[in-house]
């Protein structure tokens, strides 16, 4: 999907003032902390009342890097925490919540790769499975007798699909009768509809007490609430904490670079922003923002079920990490056009980041409605700009839907295989890329492969 963006149009891109409004409320009334908690405590004593045990579900994607990571990590959970498991096997993503189907497969592989080491679990370097041997795992899954049977042959089996190994998958099948053709499409078939039915459409999730945890980058979340519950067992440790975002000990020059790729729109965007931009300042590494246009304005569908995961996970994720959240008002369309009209100038002006981050934490934590002259002129001031000659440009101009230089970051993020925002690209010395990953759950792997960086540049600078 690397043609040029087009502006979606309809409601979803631009919506009426009403519907901003109403769409704004509705999702700040889901993520506020006081209805969450409520929610849960709802969940808890429907189940007491019940006698029921806590039930967590897995769903897992054989040909998903990151289904492959949290497959290690299902015996480790039923043997830390006093839970029932139920596994469901999944198809991959398809339809408008999947729109790069085949960039997210080459990213699950590539991602899983780098993380995993520093979850204390292993991925083997590798290019897609071949299908036959994919097919086989599925049904050696599909015939597990039950979870605790799932959840060892899932690793097993995952290990041996990504090596190309298929003596080991024969050996593996001999564990239990494998499911045949039939009984395996139909157990593919079930799990999606479990999937959908919970309103979820990804691989690698858990599902536990009306709430999803997606892989082992939000299986802490998980852990916290079971822990919470009474559920982990004496002695337990944590199975999978976040990595720290690292600023030290070693200092960069400048001869780094960090590319950072936002949208003013962007939950995700707006938590990390600012860190981001901490962790440049603060290492020595160059930060050079290359904002792009938001998902839907560009053209990329999103169903409401993936845009209510994304502001609940995204509030969730702030909420864990000590950033302010909390008063959103959504800024799709002419406000995020109106602002990236007027970024040029702020970048002439040497503000260009500082009206981002303004724009951000006006739309995202302090509920300005950036639709009205009075909400721009909030953000541009903020930002330490006049409001006067902001006007005065807008008034003069109509924003482009896509702006040249908007369209050309999202060109050059597609380069890297990355379509979603926050990206980052870490660039070395001699412009080599040496990492380029998406998401806000990723700034601790950058700041991790900074130090790498530095740490062989001392090196080579002691040595003789």
């Amino acid at each position: 999907m690397a043609k040029r963006s087009r502006d979606s149009g309809g409601l979803a891109a631009n919506p009426p003032a009403l519907l901003r409004w109403a769409t704004s409320k509705a999702l700040n009334r889901i993520t506020n902390p006081h209805h969450v908690q409520r929610r849960r405590a709802k969940v808890e004593r429907q189940r007491q009342r019940a006698g029921e045990p806590h039930v967590v579900e897995y769903f897992h994607q054989v040909d998903d890097g990151y289904s492959h990571l949290a497959a290690q990590l299902l015996t480790p959970l039923l043997d830390a925490y006093d839970v029932e498991l139920v596994c469901h096997l999944v198809p991959a993503q398809a339809g408008p919540n999947a729109p790069e189907p085949d960039l997210l497969a080459r990213l699950s592989r590539y991602d899983a790769g780098k993380i995993a080491p520093h979850y204390a679990l292993t991925f083997p370097e590798a290019a897609a499975p071949q299908p036959a041997l994919t097919q086989t795992a599925q049904r050696v899954l599909a015939g597990a007798p039950d979870a605790r049977a799932f959840a060892r042959a899932a690793p097993l089996a995952g290990q041996a699909i990504w090596s190309g190994a298929e003596d080991a998958l024969r050996t593996l099948a001999n564990g239990h009768t494998p499911a045949d053709a039939t009984s395996t499409d139909r157990a593919i078939a079930a799990g999606a509809a479990r999937r959908s039915s919970l309103g979820h459409y990804s691989g690698a999730m858990f599902y536990y007490g009306k709430e999803w945890y997606w892989g082992v980058d939000r299986l802490h979340h998980l852990e916290r609430r079971l822990a919470d519950l009474g559920a982990r067992k004496p002695g337990a440790e944590w199975l999978a904490p976040r990595p720290d975002v690292e600023t030290g000990p070693l200092q960069d020059d400048g001869s780094l670079t960090l590319e950072i790729y936002a949208s003013i729109r962007s939950p995700y965007t707006a938590m990390v922003f600012d860190v981001a931009l901490d962790l440049a300042r603060r290492t020595g590494v160059r930060a050079v923002v290359r904002p792009v246009l938001p998902m839907v304005m560009r053209g990329v569908p999103a169903t409401r079920a993936k845009g209510v995961y994304i502001f609940t996970d995204a509030a969730r994720e702030a909420a864990a990490h000590g950033v302010e959240w909390g008063n959103f008002y959504d800024p799709i369309g002419e406000p995020a056009l109106r602002c990236y009209a007027l970024y040029p100038w702020a970048v002439r002006q040497g503000r260009g980041v500082a009206l981002l981050s303004a724009f951000l934490r006006a739309a995202f934590m302090e509920g300005v409605n950036t639709n009205t002259a009075a909400g721009l002129r909030h953000v541009v001031e903020q930002a330490g700009l006049d409001w006067p000659e902001a006007r005065s440009r807008l008034d003069r101009s109509t924003p482009s839907n896509t702006p040249e230089e908007i369209e050309a970051n999202r060109l050059a993020m597609y380069e890297l295989g990355l379509w979603g925002v926050p990206s980052f690209r870490l660039v070395d010395a001699s412009g080599e890329t040496t990492l380029a990953v998406w998401g806000q759950d990723r700034l601790w792997l950058v700041s991790r492969e900074i130090q790498r960086l530095l740490r062989l540049r001392r090196l080579g600078a002691a040595a003789p």
